[in-house]
């Protein structure tokens, strides 16, 4: 791997920074406002099957999330929902979007060590202005050549990054948490994944990380990513 890569991507939330564990608390607090109808985990559970819903309308991050929240609490409690409570998860939201960037142990090691010998990524998804106020905040800017936030991490979406970087599959590496989002769609490119797994995971974003293949290897931390490709 180390001999043929030319351009490594970093992929953001629970990556080079935590995020899954503010979405926890926000879901959290939303299903104790909706505890009056419905019991906690199965209001989580309302609120999964309407994010999912959404997203090939609203798209990911917390604007969406905001958007999920609502909605989920209107169908709960059959349009009777008062305008305070809306605030209320607005507000949630807001908090949220509002939080410190907590940059994940080892990440800048990594990217010091790695950007004067290959052409560094940060491919994420999301929405544009909240994934660069997170960039900012994290101070890690300096040590990319290319920031690219899609809308959707699928083949095509790769397919389109690899060629604006103007390489080859082979030459693209990707690293992140999520197998569905990170790993499955660079693979199947023809590229190389690095599976770096975060305590808490998007169910969404589950799937089998027991791979087989040349071109995947999973890692326990970020740190390690020296042994492959430092």
């Amino acid at each position: 791997m180390k001999d043929k890569v030319k351009v490594i991507a970093f992929d953001a939330d629970d990556t080079l920074w935590e995020n899954e564990p503010y979405f926890r608390k926000s879901e959290d607090q939303f299903a104790e406002m909706m505890s009056d109808y419905m019991p906690p985990h199965d209001v989580n559970r309302a609120l999964l099957k309407t994010e999912i819903d959404n997203l090939p309308t609203f798209g990911y991050g917390v604007k969406s999330f905001v958007i999920s929240m609502i909605e989920t609490a209107m169908k709960l409690s059959d349009g009777t929902i008062s305008g305070k409570m809306v605030e209320k998860i607005i507000e949630i939201g807001r908090n949220q979007l509002n939080q410190p960037v907590f940059v994940l142990d080892g990440v800048e090691k990594v990217l010091k060590a790695l950007q004067n010998k290959y052409k560094l990524v940060m491919a994420t998804k999301g929405d544009l202005m909240e994934q660069e106020g997170k960039l900012e905040k994290s101070g890690l800017e300096q040590y990319f050549h290319h920031i690219e936030v899609l809308s959707e991490k699928k083949k095509s979406n790769y397919d389109k990054l690899i060629a604006h970087l103007d390489v080859r599959p082979e030459e693209f590496l990707m690293i992140g948490n999520s197998v569905r989002s990170d790993i499955l769609p660079v693979l199947e490119l023809g590229g190389n994944a690095i599976h770096v797994p975060f305590h808490t995971t998007w169910e969404y974003e589950k799937a089998e990380v027991n791979l087989d293949h040349a071109s995947f290897h999973a890692l326990e931390h970020i740190e390690q990513v020296l042994e492959l490709v430092g």
